[in-house]
């Protein structure tokens, strides 16, 4: 950044300065493995430049259950980029669907035909009568039929 200064007896003095914006965000305690799940144990706050990280976490909240995206070297700053919903039903695996509507639940078993993160929707075969739904994963191994009005799971 450029200033310029005039003193009372009318002298011009330009100063040139170099900023460092800085904050403290969460930086990785430890190495952690592409896709491996985070928890606050396993974050710290460190003072670290921001011009370098665009987008950096600061709230141990942000991340908690959350998993990395890639390899993170211990010291190095989270940015929200570098984080994912973490896997929360693979393809093959059994899931319970769970059907509400008007105070009524209903569950039954089901068949995740694809791999989902929490919000995904995603294809689950019924067990029970053979059908394929689109469902949206609500939890680990836990997913919601898109329409439950028109049928049941």
């Amino acid at each position: 950044m450029r200033f310029e200064a005039t003193c009372e007896h009318g002298a011009l003095a330009e100063f040139i300065v170099r900023a460092v914006l800085a904050a403290d965000v969460l930086v990785v305690t430890r190495d952690l493995r592409a896709k491996e799940p985070l928890d606050a144990s396993m974050v710290t706050l460190a003072r670290r430049e921001l011009t370098a990280i665009g987008d950096a976490v600061s709230a141990v909240s942000d991340v908690d259950g959350k998993a990395s995206r890639r390899t993170l070297r211990r010291g190095q700053p989270l940015s929200r980029r570098a984080l994912i919903e973490p896997m929360l039903v693979d393809r093959g695996a059994t899931v319970e669907i769970v059907a509400r509507d008007v105070g009524v639940e209903v569950r039954v078993s089901g068949e995740a035909l694809q791999a989902g993160r929490r919000g995904e929707v995603i294809e689950v075969r019924n067990v029970a009568n053979g059908r394929v739904i689109r469902a949206r994963v609500i939890g680990p191994g836990s997913v919601a039929p898109l329409d439950t009005s028109a049928r049941s799971p």
